[in-house]
């Protein structure tokens, strides 16, 4: 073969590998735009099954804690509110009354000693809601606070302020009044009494 139709064999096998070249580009070009549909569908199920589950636990942030009823509310000095939740008849023979003290006013509260009463045996234990009782009208009888053998009443104890603002949680437990009395009047100094219904033992 002579120099010249080499060269031209040559040219024609390059061309070739060119046009071979070309089309396999073309054809990947063509294999990316094919595939991107499916890639879109594939995300935007994707982002559609995390946007249920947004919607899920958007509804789960949006319902609102429970909050305990409120059955009695008695006034005191100064905006302070005591709110009574519960007044609930245990098993073991006591009446457990569980509610909250709020100071609704501008200034912090510290007349919280007047809570106590004035029983010697109470004074002597520091703060407290000692000075509570149940009276049970029909029945023409007064139920104070449980005390524990050191002289101690089973309630709340330590409140020495109620800041402006602040709830505190209280609780203070009575011998539990005959099976057939359910409702009592609720005191404690320095507040308005309240009629309170006594829920059964559970």
């Amino acid at each position: 073969m002579s120099i010249r139709h080499t060269a031209k064999a040559r040219r024609g096998a390059a061309a070739v590998a060119f046009a071979v070249g070309l089309l396999v580009a073309v054809a990947g070009c063509g294999g990316n735009g094919e595939e991107s549909p499916d890639a879109d569908s594939s995300q935007q199920s994707s982002e559609g099954g995390k946007s249920g589950g947004d919607s899920g636990e958007g509804r789960g942030e949006s319902e609102a804690p429970e909050q305990e009823e409120t059955i009695a509310e008695l006034r005191g000095p100064d905006e302070i509110v005591l709110s009574i939740s519960s007044a609930k008849r245990d098993a073991g023979g006591f009446v457990t009354v569980s509610g909250a003290v709020k100071n609704d006013g501008q200034k912090d509260f510290y007349k919280t000693a007047e809570w106590r009463g004035n029983e010697k045996e109470i004074l002597g234990n520091g703060h407290s809601l000692g000075g509570a009782a149940l009276i049970d009208n029909e029945g023409k009888k007064r139920y104070y606070v449980l005390r524990d053998t050191e002289g101690r009443c089973l309630c709340t104890t330590g409140i020495t302020a109620v800041g402006a603002g602040e709830t505190v949680p209280v609780f203070a437990q009575f011998p539990s009044p005959p099976e057939g009395t359910s409702e009592v009047e609720f005191t404690l100094p320095t507040f308005d009494a309240a009629t309170v219904e006594i829920s059964p033992s559970e």
